[in-house]
């Protein structure tokens, strides 16, 4: 049957670590720095020091996404949302710390825009993770089809596949209204949920693959043997 795979979890897992580290982060340098008469020389040098890595991100990031360099599918949306984040932290720590006046003049809606984005740059991170990983499984799934069980199916129509490595033979007609005619061999199960079954033939590439979705129910006769 269909299941997700826990790899899919790394991105939230990734993200809440980042998101506990940035915490405990926080807490430990206004801490550490309130602890000195110039905590506010301090925190200005770390507000500044993590402000300093947020053009260059944002710059990166906006190259990757026109392309001008290959960052990968995650590659945008986190230098962009980190970039946005780092700002924001930056600016946390300065206010807790020194006492700089706030929110300044549009700082709240410039805040809200930069968390919006931040948010929205999480959700294609994840998206471009899920697309790696999907093409990552399809070619590993190539180059080792013998995992999966092979596949009979009998139908009582042709299906009119075609398919490089599927073999179909005409069953005999052993008794007069015989319900199954047609048998097709060289198929492979790829997956089975909700009363159906997915499969590929047996030569089947991740580029140009095709699949087959077959009712599991009394219309057809399925015979399961080892890859």
């Amino acid at each position: 049957m269909l299941r997700s795979s826990p790899a899919l979890y790394v991105p939230a897992g990734v993200a809440l670590c980042g998101a506990l580290a940035g915490a405990l982060g926080y807490h430990l340098v206004t801490r550490a720095a309130g602890g000195r008469g110039d905590a506010a020389r301090t925190v200005r040098r770390v507000c500044l020091a993590v402000t300093a890595l947020v053009v260059p991100l944002l710059v990166l990031g906006f190259l990757a996404g026109f392309e001008v360099i290959d960052a990968g599918p995650m590659g945008t949306p986190l230098l962009i949302g980190g970039a946005l984040l780092l700002g924001v932290l930056a600016r946390l720590m300065y206010v807790r710390r020194t006492g700089a006046d706030h929110p300044l003049t549009g700082e709240r809606a410039a805040l809200g825009i930069s968390v919006a984005i931040t948010v929205l740059c999480s959700f294609w991170a994840v998206d471009g993770y899920a697309q790696q990983k999907g093409t990552a499984d399809a070619e590993d799934l190539a180059h080792h089809l013998y995992r999966r069980p092979a596949v009979v199916v009998d139908t009582s129509e042709r299906l009119h596949l075609g398919w490089a490595g599927v073999r179909e033979t005409l069953l005999p007609d052993v008794e007069q209204g015989a319900r199954f005619r047609y048998r097709y061999e060289g198929l492979r199960l790829l997956a089975h949920s909700g009363g159906r079954m997915f499969l590929i033939p047996r030569d089947w590439t991740w580029e140009t693959g095709n699949g087959l979705i077959v009712p599991f129910d009394a219309t057809v006769r399925v015979a399961f043997h080892p890859g």
